[in-house]
């Protein structure tokens, strides 16, 4: 006999869970659509060619390949070495993630787009990580793009759109870090390596991780001097409030016009006075990503420093990610929501709404054949309501249906007894108070469920 079981790093969900979940993607879709995106799916797989080179050297380890079917083996006796094998026998792979997808979608469809195209997608993506608390290789993420415009008024946007959906999930002490990849090619410039702006940025996306450190001794095995790395330290010392941290940016990265340009883009985001922030975005000049494709803000989105969690969600501006499919100069800007991390978090601070865990709210008990199509028209009017409702599924003891509305966590049942059938009545138990009332038959849908 086969023991149950799933993949590591992936998950079943139960209906008290999917309830939960539902009330966050319904919470993200609203406000999705509230600012003007519009819903896009894509298929699970894509062509390997097309997502590979797109996520930096790290990022394409961890795509999940897909065996093709047919002579496997004939193919891979043709096969000079592992890389040609995998090349012959792989052509397909699980999404990495929605955006690189999102740019192949437009430039097959760009000429029935109108743009700026704002568009919105909630799918789940597969990456071979090893499995840890908050790291899965089955998660959903939920992603708004605009592509087609480079107005830092979508950018304005996209951190509000974090900040409302944050506020209204009720996760107080978030924050929604910001910086712009201009700012970290000046600084590769300051140094005289522009070449080594990747090694950089890899290595100070590691500071949480790894520490100065840590981040030093990589840099320096990367071929930069130590004078060269002490100037990236004082870059990473930076301190104080937005407009401070901003202003030193200034003196630090003076002579270079690209640094510049990308602390003028990150003030105006910030001090434009066109975002009400709940939350202001605190610029993070540690904040690298280390996706090749971002080309000026970068975002994330961290959880409450009570709950140990990576980041919630991320993104940023890339200014010509459609050109890796042939069509060049169409700037995109995007965030993403990471909706599995942010399930942790509600649940770990208990944030979660008792609406969100609502299902059926009343449940008939099934009390034999002369009650039953009096019970099962009541049902029926209740959901004409809206009052999710349902009758047991076959007669039973009393105790035993009381028992499936317990476990179920139905809060109310009503009794069709005799008496009832005879009176006209119904008699109605609250099962959280212990309380029972019996009301006319004809003021159900009157009773303050």
């Amino acid at each position: 006999m086969i023991k149950p079981s799933i993949p590591k790093g992936t998950r079943d969900f139960g209906p008290a869970v999917v309830k939960k979940r539902q009330y966050i993607f319904q919470t993200i879709r609203e406000t999705f659509e509230l600012f003007g995106f519009q819903p896009l799916e894509t298929p699970a797989m894509e062509n390997l060619s097309t997502l590979t080179g797109k996520y930096g050297e790290e990022g394409d380890k961890l795509i999940f390949k897909i065996l093709d079917n047919g002579d496997i083996l004939g193919r891979a006796q043709q096969a000079k070495d592992s890389r040609e094998l995998a090349t012959l026998i792989c052509e397909k792979a699980l999404r990495y993630d929605l955006t690189i997808p999102f740019a192949r979608y437009v430039v097959m469809s760009q000429h029935e787009l109108a743009l700026p195209f704002k568009r919105y997608q909630m799918q789940p993506v597969w990456r071979a990580d090893r499995p840890q608390k908050g790291r899965y290789r089955e998660f959903y993420q939920c992603d708004a793009d605009v592509v087609g415009s480079n107005s830092l008024l979508n950018e304005v946007e996209l951190l509000m759109i974090y900040d409302r959906v944050f506020t209204k999930l009720g996760m107080q002490g978030y924050e929604v870090r910001v910086n712009n990849r201009k700012i970290l090619s000046g600084l590769a410039e300051k140094i005289g390596k522009p070449e080594l702006l990747t090694d950089i940025t890899i290595a100070i996306d590691k500071l949480d991780k790894i520490g100065e450190a840590g981040v030093n001794e990589e840099l320096l095995a990367r071929g930069l001097s130590r004078q060269e790395v002490d100037i990236i330290n004082n870059f990473l010392r930076i301190e104080g409030n937005n407009h401070e941290k901003l202003q030193q940016l200034q003196v630090l990265l003076q002579g270079s016009a690209t640094a510049q340009k990308g602390i003028e883009e990150l003030t105006f985001v910030l001090t434009s006075g066109l975002g009400g922030f709940q939350s202001e975005p605190v610029v993070d000049v540690t904040l690298a990503r280390g996706l090749n494709y971002y080309t000026g803000l970068i975002v994330e989105a961290k959880a409450p420093a009570a709950v140990k969690m990576g980041s919630i969600g991320g993104g940023g501006r890339y200014d010509d990610l459609t050109g890796l499919f042939g069509l060049p100069g169409l700037s995109g800007v995007g965030i993403s929501f990471g909706v599995d991390r942010i399930y942790d978090v509600l649940e770990e601070l208990q944030l979660f709404p008792a609406t969100a865990q609502q299902g059926t709210k009343v449940l008939f008990l099934n009390l034999g054949e002369a009650a039953l199509p009096v019970a099962f028209n009541h049902v029926m009017q209740l959901r004409d309501k809206g009052i999710a409702a349902e009758v047991f599924h076959e007669p039973a003891k009393m105790d035993k249906q009381m028992k499936y509305a317990d476990k179920r966590g139905i809060p109310f049942v009503v009794i069709i007894g005799e008496t009832e059938l005879q009176e006209n009545t119904l008699s109605i138990k609250n099962l959280q108070t212990g309380q029972q009332q019996k009301i006319a038959a004809n003021e159900l849908l009157g009773f303050a469920f």
